[in-house]
């Protein structure tokens, strides 16, 4: 996964498989989903980030610990 920032046009982008965009709709206004052949979200752009962000140029990546009763447990 990438994620980029470009402070010129404040465009934020986020890349999650590096592939060729099939297809891009923008889902909301400034939005865009980009998709690969088999129709799977790659990438989000947000457009006017520093409108929409608190602080674009800021990143927190957390990646959090998996509880194997929550996959094994049945739900009630």
């Amino acid at each position: 996964m990438k994620v980029k920032y470009d402070l010129e046009v404040d465009v934020l982008r986020i890349t999650f498989k590096d592939v060729d965009i099939e297809e891009s709709g923008e889902e909301n206004p400034g939005i865009i989903l980009d998709y690969d052949q088999k129709g799977q979200v790659i990438g989000i752009e947000i457009l006017q980030a520093s409108k929409r962000i608190d602080n674009p140029q800021a990143i927190e990546y957390q990646i959090l610990p998996t509880s194997r009763a929550a996959v094994t447990e049945p739900m009630a």
